[in-house]
């Protein structure tokens, strides 16, 4: 049985005639115009990224490998006893674009297992910290700490030719990937348990062991897998992908990509949307004196929060012109695992309630609810409360996609990213402004 590895090897080998194609034949074919509204307004729409680990369409969601939502929870293997697939056989198909069998699975599993231990040195970092720094703060500093570890920085000072600089940095990603669950947890057990560390158990996989460290019971391995799923990409032009790729793409290594990576989801305007939606929904609910509102009332609440200037969280997306389908496969878990929640009963109203307002708002490009709308909700149903540390969730997950992309974008040997600027000035004498 051929390990991940090397059927990564194969694909890579296969796939580089078609970048050295494209470049050598087709470099010239323009894909598009760039306006002053999109220069002006953080590039929104450019086309100037490729990835093939995942794309985002406006009315089917997100593709992983050109497989929606659904199709990747239902074809990817499960192991007795749970829901939801491993997020290591996610990881092969991200990286190969192949469904695993159970073996591959188990392989990829046995990686990570043998990846799993974190260096002293990083937890002696941690406990030295300000026990009120923010966990996102935490969990960068962490992982740019083990940059010393680093395979693809001895790699390349020992010579390493460009077409080779995959191989080190696929090193480098299981190694930092197996690790991020061990991190994530000691930081939520350091600051919010008390420092009662728990350690982890090597039987497990990825998303079991991740449950068991944090001391949260069954279903929340399925919770864990899913999250980690779910939030692992969102094509290349969101702002942690982004950043991922960018610093990557200067040959730093996967420690100091992830690091920046989780640097821009910590924004608010990134990665805190959950615990924003979360926070809002609360105060609605503590505005009806905790009972669940009629429908009437809770559209009047809705028009009310809409007439007064704010938005209604978790509804709206850049893309996305539908319900995103990472917010459906959360509803489906909540409908079957958590359905008299109080907190999901509010959701659930709102889902009913919000996008018929917000088109008749007319304001709002897509009215339906994305995944941020959901996922703080189950997260709080299992005792995870401490908003700050939702973030450090999502960069578990987000950085699977971004490792997945680091490594092709070394594999085909993408150049730095260096877009060209102009002035204001010059943005005025193309629209004819004297």
């Amino acid at each position: 049985m051929a390990t991940l590895k090397e059927n990564l090897f194969e694909k890579i080998q296969a796939w580089r005639p078609r970048t050295t194609r494209l470049l050598k034949e087709h470099g010239e074919v323009k894909l598009g115009d760039v306006t002053i509204a999109q220069c002006i307004g953080g590039m929104r729409g450019v086309k100037c990224l490729t990835t093939d680990i995942s794309y985002l369409d406006p009315f089917e969601g997100i593709r992983f490998r050109g497989y929606t939502i659904p199709e990747t929870l239902a074809k990817l293997p499960k192991t007795s006893g749970v829901e939801m697939p491993s997020v290591e056989s996610f990881f092969y198909l991200l990286l190969t674009g192949d469904v695993p069998n159970n073996e591959q699975t188990k392989l990829v599993e046995e990686e990570f297992k043998k990846r799993r231990e974190v260096p002293g040195y990083v937890f002696d970092m941690l406990r030295a910290l300000p026990k009120d720094s923010h966990p996102m703060a935490m969990f960068s500093a962490a992982i740019v700490a083990m940059q010393r570890e680093s395979e693809f920085v001895k790699a390349y000072n020992a010579g390493l030719g460009k077409m080779d600089y995959w191989a080190p940095t696929y090193e480098d990603a299981l190694n930092l990937l197996a690790k991020l669950p061990s991190i994530a947890a000691f930081i939520y057990r350091w600051k919010y348990k008390d420092g009662d560390i728990i350690e982890a158990n090597p039987k497990l996989d990825l998303g079991g062991n991740f449950a068991h460290m944090m001391g949260i019971d069954k279903p929340y391995d399925d919770v864990a897998r899913l999250y980690f799923i779910l939030h692992s990409d969102h094509e290349s032009g969101n702002v942690s992908a982004h950043t991922g790729h960018l610093v990557a793409s200067a040959l730093s290594d996967i420690y100091y990509a992830i690091s920046a990576m989780i640097n821009g989801l910590a924004g608010p305007l990134h990665g805190l949307a959950n615990q924003e939606v979360l926070s809002w929904i609360q105060g609605v609910m503590d505005k009806m004196n905790g009972k669940l509102p009629s429908e009437e009332e809770m559209k009047k609440f809705v028009w009310d929060t809409l007439n007064s200037g704010q938005v209604v969280p978790g509804y709206g997306h850049a893309v996305l012109r539908k319900t995103d389908p990472r917010y459906t496969a959360q509803r489906e878990f909540c409908l079957k695992h958590l359905p008299d929640d109080p907190i999901f009963k509010f959701v659930d109203l709102l889902y009913n309630v919000v996008p018929p307002i917000l088109q008749e708002h007319g304001k709002a490009k897509n009215p339906w609810p994305n995944v941020d709308a959901q996922s703080g909700v189950i997260q709080w149903y299992y005792g995870l409360r401490e908003y700050d540390f939702y973030t450090v969730l999502f960069g578990v997950g987000r950085a699977l996609g971004v490792c997945a992309n680091i490594i092709w974008d070394r594999a085909l040997g993408y150049p730095i990213e260096r877009p060209k600027s102009l002035t204001t000035a010059m943005l005025e004498e193309a629209a004819g402004i004297k």
